[in-house]
This record gives C-alpha cells, structure tokens and sequence, in this order.
C-alpha cells in the first residue's frame, strides 16, 4: 500500500475496486467503513453485490474483465469536464498526452456498452473521486488475477495521477495483500526476478552485493513464476520441486494439468503443517512449525514489519528456518544462522528500505519501511514529493478483453473467490468444526433468472464444466451475481473450483486469469 490502513479512516473518497474486503480483511474493512461514518463516499467496482458493495454509497457492477474499460472511461469524464488535476501533471508526471491519446476512445456511452454501468454511475464515480480532497484507491486480487492483471494496476495509477491522490495523507493506489504475510514473503525477496528488497538480479551492482555477503555465484537470469514452473515441468525441463506452506494441487489453475505436473516429477518435497493434496503426490513430507510456532517478523499489507512470536515451541522440533538451513547445508551451501533475529539482521544489512530497523527497535512498536536509519521513524506513505523513478510516468492502456468468453458450449462467466468462514484452500479452516459447519460443501451462486431458465432449484446439486475439467456444486440461488455470471469458492478440495479456472498468463506478472473464464451448468443425471 503506498499509504496506511489508519489514512483511509479520514479520506473523503474511496473506490474500492475488486475487493471483497469484508469478507476477505474483514479488520481492515473497519476502516472502510469508519471512513464512511466520517463522511467519506464510498465506490465499490465489482461484478458481485458483495457485502461492502451493499453498503456503498455507489455501487459499479461491471461486467467481469472490464476494469480497463471502466477506469478508461471514468478519466475520460475526469478530463473532459476539467476535474484533473493539471498542476500535479505537470510537476511530477510524464507522458500525459498518451493517456490523453487512450481515454479519448472512451466516451461515457462506449464505456457504458462495454462494461454493463450506466452512464449516469460512471459519471459520479467520476465526480465523486476527482473533486475529492482526499481520494484512495483500495485493491485486491479481483484487479491483479487477470491476463490484463497489470495493466488493470497501470490504469488505477493513472487515474491516481490524473486527479494527484497520491502522494499525500489519505489518499493512493493501495493493494491490500491477498493473505497475512505475502508482503514480507516479497520483501524478503521470495520472487523469480528480485533480492531481498525488490532489488533486481538483471542489476549487476545488485547481484555482485548479494554475490559477496552470500559467497556464492548467483544466476542474472530471473527465474520461474508459479505456473511457468508447471509448464517447465510437462516439457521436462524441471524434475524436482519443493512445495512449502502452499498447496497447489487445490489453489493453481487448471488443476488436472497441475496433477499431472505433480506425477511427472523426478522428486517432490512437501512441508507443510497437514496433509494436503499436494502432498499425496509428495516422495517425501517433512512437517512445518506453523504461526503460532514461529519466531520472526510479519509484514503486513501497509509496509508495517512487526514481530511474531512463538506461543509454544516448534511441535516438529525445528523452526521452518532451520529445516531449510539444514536443507540447504546437505545441498552444498551451508548457512550459519543461529536465530530468526541473525537472518533479519543479514536482510537489513543489504536492504536499503529495512537498514534501520532491528528487533529491538520492533519489539516497540512495529515499522513502515523504507526506513532507512536506526533513527528513522518509517514511511506512514510513499512518493511525497517525488516518484522511486522521478516522475510518475502515465500509460495509455487500451482494453483487451479476458482470454475466453462464454459461447453456446460454455455460456457462463465464472468468477472465483473467498468466503468469509474459509482461508486459501481449507487446509486450517476446514479442519475447524465450527467454520465448517458454516459451509460445509462448495456452492455456486447463480442468478434467480438463470436457475429459473435452466429448472435449477435453490441446494440442487449440478455439474459445472469448463474446457479443462468439471466438478459437482450445490446451488445457491441469489441475486449477488448478475444474470449470466456464476461463482464458486475456491476453498474445496474434493471439487476444486481451479479444475475449471484457466491458466492463461498475464504477459508482465505471469499472473493466472482465476477471475474470468466461460464455464457451463447442467442439472446432474
């Protein structure tokens, strides 16, 4: 997030786009919903009539994979009607004329037939956002699980710059992280293409620090995202794979693909805390330490490191450092860390962002990186003054639709997501009697018109297809999704909604499309 979870309690505007935020962070949508107590007016974008979609002031139900279009058309109002903000363009922005060039192609009328919004919405949400004194853009995986994943997060910066909302209190284009952790998981530089601290590998001056603290001959090239992996493996060019603390045989597209990725490796090593699916593949499980074992430090979606410590002692006898230190040591490449506190140090030492922070310094009170100085009192927000490169630079972005649409086999959208009472693929959570007894089976929303049109009854099991596979769901008749749109929950295992999703890839990211993919319903024989 380039601002914090605080600021956005006295922000006057917030659009909240592809977030499902009181199901998925449901403590930081307090602060949602404190900024509308406030006054603020809150913009909820998202396909379904979701919880905090309900208690928005106004809410944009475009169609899904339209958000280019949508953002697209929300600046061209923006600048016809003079509600950017041109002294900011000017002083800190480049290459405003090849957003000028785009959104001039979309008028409110073109943008109303591709995205399913009304004129009349797109015009508040305009107003509403620009005239702002403070305006925040807050986002989740309903923008980035896309093929147009970046450019959807190019076009909210854009518009960010468009009206100058960032760059001071309460305002800027905010991811908040799809689970606890996975800011520090990246900060700690667990990325194909990046050193602790965002530092690129393709940077020579990068690798030759890394190369000298580590005393190791490190790779310039980047290496595989997730599902490039997958893809390396049915070429067999990767015949080993260590899997920790993830589960992809539930939680990556495709899943049949991925199933047969998992069979055709040489050696597979599972750690993790419970059986899993994944693990079923697995030449061999070691067990893991989980949070309340571990002894470190989270990062949390507003850049905020802070300390974890353990309740009990690591039940396997080992914290989940340790194994892969001693992983690492039988491998050839011995490590020598004594404590969670000694990797930390290393990490800040060659961070820049992290340098003046420490574990005496975080058992006060946790820190907003970049921090540079041990007297440095961390960054409540970024770019004041001046963008990480100089200026901001605009991108004139055009609207591609997603990688497949429905048609007379597959009429649907599907869409995927969480529910309120599950976590990722249900490892923890379904193991809990009392949350899964809340939602015991995987269900699919579908529109009253559509069960109605297809003689679907309200907890009928049917057979939802795609052109990659097919799984059993219970109806759930309900207005939360629009006429031709479905949704399953991707927390089941036994009928796993990623045996439909599609693996295409973002271009950039290599991100999959979970979000978007034409899928079709049929009562079960």
């Amino acid at each position: 997030m380039t601002n914090s979870f605080a600021e956005l309690e006295n922000a006057n505007c917030i659009l909240a786009i592809g977030t499902n935020t009181t199901v998925a962070h449901p403590i930081g949508s307090m602060r949602l919903m404190r900024a509308r107590a406030n006054g603020a007016k809150l913009i909820v974008a998202d396909p379904r009539r979701t919880q905090i979609a309900s208690l928005a002031h106004l809410h944009i139900q475009h169609r899904l994979g339209t958000d280019v279009a949508l953002i697209n058309g929300i600046m061209h109002i923006i600048y016809k009607n003079g509600w950017h903000n041109q002294a900011f363009i000017d002083e800190r922005t480049e290459k405003f004329s090849d957003l000028v060039e785009m959104i001039e192609k979309f008028p409110p009328e073109r943008t109303s037939e591709i995205t399913g919004v009304p004129v009349a919405h797109l015009q508040q949400a305009a107003e509403w956002y620009a005239k702002s004194e403070s305006s925040a853009i807050c986002y989740v995986l309903g923008i980035t699980q896309h093929s147009t994943g970046t450019d959807n997060v190019k076009s909210l910066a854009n518009l960010a710059m468009l009206c100058g909302q960032i760059g001071r209190p309460s305002t800027g284009v905010n991811p908040i992280r799809g689970q606890n952790n996975v800011q520090g998981a990246c900060d700690m530089g667990c990325l194909p293409n990046v050193l602790p601290g965002y530092q690129y590998i393709t940077v020579p001056e990068n690798l030759a620090k890394f190369e000298k603290a580590w005393n190791a001959k490190l790779s310039p090239t980047p290496g595989l995202t997730m599902f490039e992996q997958i893809n390396a493996i049915l070429e067999g060019k990767v015949k080993g794979l260590v899997v920790f603390g993830a589960n992809p045989v539930t939680s990556y597209p495709d899943v049949n693909r991925v199933e047969k990725a998992m069979q055709a490796l040489e050696f597979l090593l599972v750690m993790d805390i419970f059986p899993t699916p994944t693990s079923e593949f697995a030449h061999l499980v070691l067990p893991a330490a989980s949070f309340a074992e571990s002894d470190g430090t989270y990062s949390n979606s507003e850049r905020r490191v802070q300390r974890v410590r353990p309740a009990i002692d690591p039940i396997p006898g080992k914290a989940n450092w340790e194994t892969l230190q001693e992983l690492s040591t039988r491998m050839g490449y011995p490590m020598k860390f004594s404590s969670g506190e000694d990797i930390f140090n290393e990490m800040a030492s060659l961070t820049p962002a992290f340098g003046g922070m420490s574990f005496p310094r975080l058992n006060e009170k946790g820190l907003c990186w970049p921090c540079p100085t041990p007297d440095h009192p961390g960054t409540q927000y970024l770019h004041k003054g001046r963008f990480s490169r100089g200026l901001g630079m605009f991108h004139g972005i055009d609207f591609r639709p997603p990688a497949e649409a429905p048609d007379n086999e597959y009429p649907f959208w599907l869409t995927t997501g969480t529910l309120f009472t599950h976590y990722l693929t249900g490892t923890m959570t379904r193991r809990c009697p009392t949350l899964h007894h809340e939602n015991p089976v995987v269900e699919v929303e579908i529109n009253p018109a559509d069960a109605r049109r297809l003689h679907i009854q309200p907890g009928e099991e049917i057979k939802a297809s795609s052109r990659r596979g097919s799984i059993m769901v219970r109806a759930l008749v309900t207005t939360r999704v629009r006429p031709g749109m479905v949704f399953i929950p991707l927390h089941y295992a036994e009928n796993a909604a990623n045996r439909l999703t599609n693996a295409a890839l973002d271009p950039v990211t290599k991100t999959p499309e979970y979000k978007v993919c034409a899928v079709n319903l049929a009562k079960s024989a």
